[in-house]
């Protein structure tokens, strides 16, 4: 399901720059530019031009203990006896300098950085405009003390088409997506040149008005396919070129990284076709959790944890015809329901919400043997049993329950050659102003046990999935255990 709203508010509230930074980046840029303009830096006609993700629109919210940086190029005539090294230690000479931004200005190989401390760095290159004559450009290699030919302008031109071939800005917004991917699951490398020019070739004349690029979910899956496509027929680390250049984006790897780029590539791609496809809402929004984190489809997810008394009514309305609808009336919450008419007031949506985790490992498609799901009460931790808990029973707060997946014969598990992995989700007002809806995965405590602390009023589930040690392959998963706490 393509979920396009849960897309929209996505890339506003999370992935996309906020205005109001774009707009200090504005205000700083030109004010450097205006410093370099009037100092006494010795190369002239200067144009200050804006390159990489900001000229690209494909600039994304750094992750909140990091700024966020932007690239400027400053071409300008050849001087006379500079060599490649002198445009950037003169540049960086000029800024330390100043008052103002000596403690802001490093050096590094091919630009200066201003480095604003929690809030933005800006990187500005120098590069040369036709030396010694040639109608070319070339940024400055401090390292080598190198000219390179760049044609940055050429390149951010041939981007802006292929945001014009795909409709509805959904290159750029693509591009921004798995930026935010990389960055937010840092499970593979690769810089942002890079992946921008590796999803730019994804993109072909005739795709102009193609379904494949009609949104935004449409267009990563088409371009997470021919990515993964072209990955997978080069095991071995290619080159991407820029088409104006003989700049090799590639560099930025080793070849082991670009293994495991390839590998994760093809790992998104089967997730973002599992999500797309999913035909059930809920489940397909946690389906594209797995793909972007828990940040994607927050609002959703918070929403229907603090509906569950309404879905409860409903439930009963529809489905259990000794309750009259005049009984339903009443004052109070879900766990007052199901204290009136006990665990059938629980209804069998309730554990569909869209903030649960996806499994990462693969399963057998049906499950070897059955389990199911036991649980005693007790005051502390590691305490004397108080008495053993059905699903859908009330049980108070402050107090423990343990766990323990069993097979239909009543036998605990084997650990020895299976390990089980709990899914313990919370909802209700409680646990959304802890933070604490949770529903990602946690380990045993011990053994095929789990503990879990009673503090959230609310109705709140508990699943077992059991895993095989040997190959890590899913091979059963418990029914929801519905724990009720007044």
């Amino acid at each position: 399901m393509k979920n396009l709203r849960v897309f929209k508010e996505f890339l506003t509230d999370t992935v996309n720059l906020n205005p109001t930074r774009l707009e200090s980046l504005e205000k700083t840029s030109t004010a450097l530019s205006s410093f370099v303009e009037k100092s006494d830096w010795e190369p002239s006609n200067l144009e200050w031009y804006p390159q990489g993700s900001w000229a690209h629109e494909t600039i994304i919210k750094p992750l909140s203990t990091k700024e966020f940086d932007a690239d400027v190029l400053a071409i300008v005539d050849p001087v006379d006896g500079w060599t490649a090294s002198d445009y950037i230690n003169n540049l960086y000479s000029t800024f330390r300098g100043s008052d103002l931004y000596r403690d802001k200005a490093h050096r590094y190989s091919h630009c200066v950085t201003l480095d604003y401390a929690a809030e933005k760095r800006i990187d500005i290159a120098p590069c040369i405009r036709n030396r010694w004559g040639f109608e070319r450009l070339e940024v400055c290699n401090r390292d080598t003390d190198e000219f390179e030919e760049s044609q940055p302008k050429h390149f951010t031109e041939w981007l802006k088409d292929k945001n014009t071939l795909s409709g509805n800005n959904s290159f750029r917004k693509v591009t921004r997506l798995v930026k935010y991917l990389r960055d937010i699951k840092t499970t593979f490398t690769c810089s942002s040149v890079c992946l921008t020019t590796l999803l730019a070739h994804q993109i072909q004349p005739n795709d102009k008005g193609s379904a494949d690029f009609a949104d935004t979910p449409s267009a990563l899956r088409t371009m997470f396919e021919r990515l993964d496509t072209w990955l997978q027929i080069r095991p071995v680390k290619p080159q991407v070129s820029s088409p104006f250049s003989n700049e090799d984006f590639a560099v930025c790897w080793t070849d082991d990284q670009y293994s495991n780029f390839r590998d994760k590539v093809n790992k998104y791609r089967v997730w973002i076709d599992d999500a797309f496809e999913e035909t059930d809402r809920n489940k397909s929004i946690s389906k594209w959790r797995r793909v972007f984190g828990d940040d994607f489809g927050k609002n959703e997810g918070e929403q229907q944890a603090k509906s569950v008394t309404a879905k409860a009514v409903d439930h009963l309305r529809e489905n259990v015809r000794a309750v009259p609808a005049t009984a339903l009336g009443f004052v109070g919450d879900v766990v007052d329901l199901v204290k009136q008419y006990g665990a059938r007031a629980i209804p069998s949506t309730l554990s569909n919400l869209p903030y649960l985790s996806q499994p990462t490992w693969r399963a057998v498609g049906n499950h070897l043997f059955s389990v199911h799901l036991t649980a005693t009460l007790h005051r502390s931790r590691g305490g004397a049993t108080v008495c053993a808990v059905s699903s859908g029973d009330v049980v108070p707060k402050k107090m423990e329950l343990k766990f323990t997946a069993r097979l239909a014969t009543g036998m605990p598990l084997n650990t020895q050659d299976y390990r089980v992995e709990w899914r313990v989700t919370n909802t209700g007002e409680e646990a959304l102003a802890k933070g604490q809806l949770r529903g990602s995965f946690v380990g045993s405590n011990s053994g095929g046990d789990r503990w879990e602390s009673l503090e959230y009023r609310g109705v709140h589930f508990v699943e077992a999935f059991v895993i095989r040690k040997r190959d890590g392959v899913q091979v059963s998963r418990s029914d929801p255990f519905y724990v009720v706490i007044e």
